[in-house]
């Protein structure tokens, strides 16, 4: 993932305070500073008339900070954080994309950044409350994934009384039951490890709708090239022909936990 391992991975005890219930929840995760893809599915998301955005983690650190920056700035979301958030935070700058990527966040982004939330929850109607995390309930570094073993869901999901669980970090859309617990991704927005190419997100109301936005790939690769990030050619391979599922699965599943 974007973000490098690092030793703060670490079990969290949040139980945030459900706000009043919203008809629609739109869920956008893993935008990874492609402001294009996101401007493209927060049009649709004006369309489908959401009453709240909760962006599920890992949101500018990508080749386009402050462009995706701009675009969320003032929209009344909630943010969940993420690892790759966290590490901006932490100043994690061992490699040359992580020295570009902490020299292209500035002060206020970082103040952004830092007023986000471990974990979100949401009463939404229908659906009841729903929990918001990036890797799971436990640490923002859990892969957790439409093939997760019932005893890993019921370990994360200890202690937590939502039983509608809402997760990012795998870059994979999914929605499954699964140890009483309703599992959903909402897939990425801006770096999907999936296909066909495009913005993965969804919106949550009396169910689940697992979504799609496409939207100009070539702009995107054009302005990432211009970007000047060390190592964009790798992003835009994995944008152009996104990487297949399966094999996404099965790593995340054998390494449970990644940076």
């Amino acid at each position: 993932h974007a973000a490098p391992p690092s030793s703060f991975a670490r079990e969290r005890n949040v139980q945030p305070r459900a706000r009043p219930a919203v008809k629609r929840v739109a869920v956008l995760s893993d935008v990874h500073g492609n402001a294009p893809a996101l401007e493209a599915v927060l049009a649709e998301v004006e369309q489908a008339e959401a009453d709240l955005i909760v962006f599920g983690g890992d949101l500018t650190w990508g080749p386009l900070p402050d462009e995706t920056f701009e675009l969320v700035r003032g929209l009344g979301a909630r943010f969940v954080r993420g690892n790759a958030d966290r590490a901006v935070l932490e100043n994690v700058s061992e490699t040359e994309r992580e020295q570009w990527m902490q020299a292209h966040h500035t002060d206020e982004m970082r103040e952004l950044l830092a007023s986000f939330e471990e974990q979100v929850v949401v009463e939404v109607d229908g659906l009841g409350p729903v929990r918001f995390c990036h890797g799971s309930p436990r640490t923002d570094e859990e892969c957790v994934t439409p093939e997760t073993p019932e005893e890993r869901v019921l370990e994360f999901s200890e202690g937590v009384a939502e039983r509608v669980i809402v997760t990012a970090h795998v870059h994979i859309q999914f929605d499954r039951e699964v140890a009483g617990i309703r599992s959903v991704n909402a897939g990425s927005v801006g770096l999907p490890y999936e296909g066909p190419p495009g913005a993965y997100w969804a919106l949550l109301g009396s169910d689940v709708e697992l979504r799609r936005t496409e939207y100009d790939l070539d702009e995107m690769i054009e302005r990432y090239r211009r970007s000047g990030q060390p190592g964009v050619e790798q992003i835009v391979e994995m944008m152009v022909e996104p990487p297949e599922p399966r094999e996404v699965i099965d790593h995340a599943e054998k390494v449970v936990f990644a940076g």
